[in-house]
């Protein structure tokens, strides 16, 4: 029996979507379970969506034209390459392409804003110049991970929570913060998986946290990753890993561990080319334990 045109395309279409990784989708995932099971309870939670959504409505088209006012818009014609790089990454995640800005700021950072159904990335000048394309594939699919995997919300709210001067948001926000901030630090441990998948590389990709980590281009060439994650054990064991409850992205050396851990599952070795692997729910509670704030 010959196939219709619409029938070849839906066939087309179905084959193409099984080769996307999904960042939720099973038999394909590759988001962190600790990430998924948290943004599955605040569906539940009615107060913290009611807050979550009243922010970021009345915020996400303010922000949106202070970036067109202040910082370059990405296209084909203006900053080519870092257009090319979005795009392969949008591609290889089978998302839409995103708005991005590039942003005049001395400090390496990048972030996402706006609603699940229109986002935009915001990129750190520092970034473009210091890091290769390799690297900057893994920033911009980090970001796109967030994207992907449905965080961009509860992400533009936790900004907006730690600007917000009213009184009510005063009295609400250290609880929401709280909630959100303990989710954050495990969704950064999906989008750096989503960033690898973008690179390819696992490498590259850990270079970038230590280039973070040192911000002088005078000695990127004397980092050392093994000699880097001894100070993962070195920080567990004081008092001053308590401090990590203040923060939206786990430490650095605990995100490099992760990366490395990702690279050994065979969702992620299959989509590079090689064979094997771990399986990723053995990887996520070893990730869980490596991520834990306070350790029996």
């Amino acid at each position: 029996m010959q196939l219709s045109d619409a029938d070849s395309f839906r066939s087309y279409v179905d084959q193409r979507d099984a080769e996307i990784p999904g960042g939720t989708t099973e038999g394909s995932r590759y988001a962190f379970g600790a990430d998924l099971q948290m943004l599955r309870s605040f569906k539940k939670m009615k107060p913290l969506e009611m807050v979550v959504a009243s922010l970021v409505r009345t915020s996400k088209n303010m922000l949106q034209s202070q970036y067109l006012g202040t910082t370059v818009r990405v296209s084909s014609k203006q900053l080519p390459r870092i257009h090319r790089i979005a795009k392969e990454c949008a591609d290889t995640l089978g998302i839409a392409m995103p708005t991005l800005y590039v942003a005049n700021n001395p400090f390496m950072n990048a972030f996402t804003y706006g609603t699940d159904e229109d986002s935009f990335i915001v990129i750190h000048s520092k970034l473009i110049d210091d890091f290769s394309d390799e690297e900057l594939r893994f920033v911009i699919g980090h970001e796109m991970g967030h994207i992907q995997n449905k965080h961009v919300v509860y992400m533009t709210a936790l900004r907006l929570l730690t600007v917000q001067r009213s009184t009510a948001m005063m009295l609400l926000s250290p609880f929401i913060k709280t909630a959100l901030m303990a989710w954050s630090r495990r969704a950064e441990i999906t989008c750096d998986r989503a960033g690898a998948i973008c690179s390819g590389d696992a490498i590259s990709a850990q270079g970038t946290f230590l280039k973070m980590a040192c911000g002088s281009t005078k000695l990127y060439e004397e980092l050392n990753v093994d000699e880097y994650l001894k100070q993962l054990s070195e920080g567990e064991s004081n008092v001053g890993r308590y401090g990590e409850l203040l923060l939206s992205h786990p430490y650095l050396p605990k995100r490099i561990r992760a990366l490395q851990l990702f690279a050994e599952s065979d969702i992620y070795r299959s989509l590079v080319g090689e064979e094997g692997g771990r399986s990723l729910s053995e990887i996520d509670d070893e990730v869980a334990k490596i991520i834990r704030i306070v350790r029996k």
